[in-house]
């Protein structure tokens, strides 16, 4: 009876996890990315072209356009839909750490590797390596990516032992890297050819207003039904109001706005008091903010940044009461780029927390 019992549990767990699977391929076709612009019938084109590739792919986009949820629509699209899809966000990892998450370590490494453990490259092994905010990879790093990217094959830290993978990388950036290859010499030239085999170019949602309303009753629907809500439309001059922002932190900011207004909601309609005290209240940079006059005697453009940079540097500290990580996240930043700012302009007070 234990056997038999055993048995039909194993046959239980096999069937659910065949459709957590695809529920999860479901949510990331191509179609269940919102939007209905030319500018979004044109990424669903290149897309679909993309996503059954051994190709790398760069995205690129400002924060908050949905760049992993694109780079899981490549994969769930793809021939290694079945095998996994890893992430790292290289802004997130401190520098020491970062070649034993990409490669892994022998026991007796280093001090703390009191195991040997698998690193990314070796899980994602037939699937693919989601490699968010590439733009903060250190040099010496970007070095062993493309060793191997070129090889592929590495060996763990602390071992000699080569070990083949077949991984896709899909890397994404907010940043300019050909900026960062020419100017600023932090990002490898033939690391970013390697990457940028195919080029995928999120539009800031500002860019693509048709797509508000679609991606607004989504979002009300979503957090509606999450909440125990009853809403069923938006008030016209909420709606009014959400198509004229112009959303600094794109669609990531659109949702933050309606899960924040449909849980303050008490009737059927998403009220426009209930989007306008966001709009008013908590945007970080509201129209016309940027509407600055250039004087005919012209200015010097790097100081005149610095001062709008450490302005902004201040304001953030002071809204999230000194908390660097969270007045990272508000300036849309990764907290090495926030403390090296701080840095910059002296202002080293505050919680790292």
């Amino acid at each position: 009876r234990l056997i038999i019992r055993n048995a039909l549990e194993k046959k239980h767990l096999q069937k659910e996890n065949v459709l957590l699977k695809e529920a999860v391929k479901e949510r990331f076709r191509f179609g269940n990315i919102i939007g209905q612009s030319p500018k979004m019938q044109a990424l669903y084109d290149l897309l679909e072209k993309v996503a059954p590739t051994k190709t790398n792919v760069l995205i690129k986009g400002a924060s908050g356009t949905g760049k992993e949820i694109v780079a899981k629509a490549i994969h769930y699209n793809s021939p290694r839909r079945d095998k996994p899809f890893v992430t790292l966000n290289c802004g997130a990892i401190p520098e020491a750490l970062i070649e034993s998450e990409l490669f892994g370590h022998m026991k007796g490494a280093f001090t703390d590797a009191i195991a040997t453990k698998k690193g990314l490259f070796e899980v994602a092994d037939e699937g693919t390596l989601f490699l968010d905010e590439i733009s903060e990879l250190p040099l010496l790093m970007q070095v062993k990516l493309l060793r191997v990217l070129q090889d592929r094959e590495f060996k763990r830290v602390g071992g000699t032992e080569d070990i083949r993978v077949d991984v896709r990388i899909i890397a994404a950036t907010n940043k300019d890297l050909e900026e960062a290859v020419k100017v600023h010499r932090t990002f490898r030239e033939d690391l970013y050819y390697r990457l940028n085999v195919i080029e995928v170019k999120l539009p800031p949602l500002r860019e693509r207003k048709e797509d508000i309303r679609l991606l607004a009753e989504h979002f009300m629907k979503k957090y509606s039904d999450e909440l125990g809500k009853r809403i069923t439309q938006i008030a016209p001059g909420a709606l009014q109001a959400l198509l004229e922002y112009d959303y600094p932190g794109n669609v990531r900011e659109l949702q933050n706005i309606i899960e924040r207004a449909v849980a303050l909601e008490s009737g059927e309609e998403l009220s426009e008091r209930n989007v306008i005290s966001y709009l008013d209240r908590h945007s970080p940079i509201k129209k016309g903010w940027f509407d600055l006059e250039l004087p005919s005697e012209g200015i010097d453009l790097e100081r005149v940044v610095e001062e709008v940079e450490r302005t902004l540097l201040l304001k953030a500290l002071e809204r999230t009461k000194g908390i660097k990580k969270k007045a990272a996240e508000l300036l849309g930043i990764n907290f090495r780029s926030m403390r090296y700012r701080l840095e910059k302009y002296g202002l080293n007070g505050g919680d790292d927390g």
